[in-house]
């Protein structure tokens, strides 16, 4: 069960964020939050052509991660598990390149290559993650990067 603590928090972290967002598409370029484009943690080959992660004001936004070995383009062995244990090693060695953790994660969405795996899944998730545990939808796909079996992207909190 979430502390109130945590819970106001990451409510506070959402209202400042969705706040934000639409002070900054209605305020005039000069005034609006610079954008960030940010790839401090080294994990993806620098040839790829999206960023880690962007920070908008209070927002880090984290490309999806598969279970690459950092710094290669080759899964970890074994399906699904050690895939979504090294995806979540890889969201938090971006979230650490740029101030943040695990506990700042405020929304991910899961794409499973066989929503079969949907079990597996929360079983690494619970293991890595605790509660109170972040927003979180899991779809069904029809191939991933890489033939990865998961892919997980979230936003996090930035607040500075």
């Amino acid at each position: 069960m979430p502390t109130p603590r945590r819970t106001r928090r990451a409510l506070a972290a959402a209202t400042v964020a969705a706040a934000a967002a639409v002070a900054s598409a209605s305020a005039p370029a000069a005034e609006r939050a610079p954008v960030e484009y940010l790839n401090n943690a080294k994990l993806l080959p620098g040839t790829l052509p999206f960023s880690e992660a962007v920070r908008l004001g209070d927002t880090l936004y984290l490309s999806g991660q598969v279970g690459i070995a950092p710094g290669t383009m080759q899964l970890v062995p074994g399906g699904i598990e050690p895939e979504a244990r090294q995806a979540l090693a890889n969201i938090e060695a971006v979230l650490k390149a740029n101030g943040r953790s695990l506990t700042d994660l405020v929304k991910c969405t899961v794409l499973l290559a066989d929503m079969a795996d949907w079990p597996k899944l929360n079983e690494v998730w619970k293991s890595v993650l605790h509660a109170p545990f972040p927003a979180r939808s899991a779809l069904g796909t029809n191939g991933l990067a890489l033939g990865a079996r998961v892919e997980i992207e979230c936003l996090a909190s930035a607040g500075r």
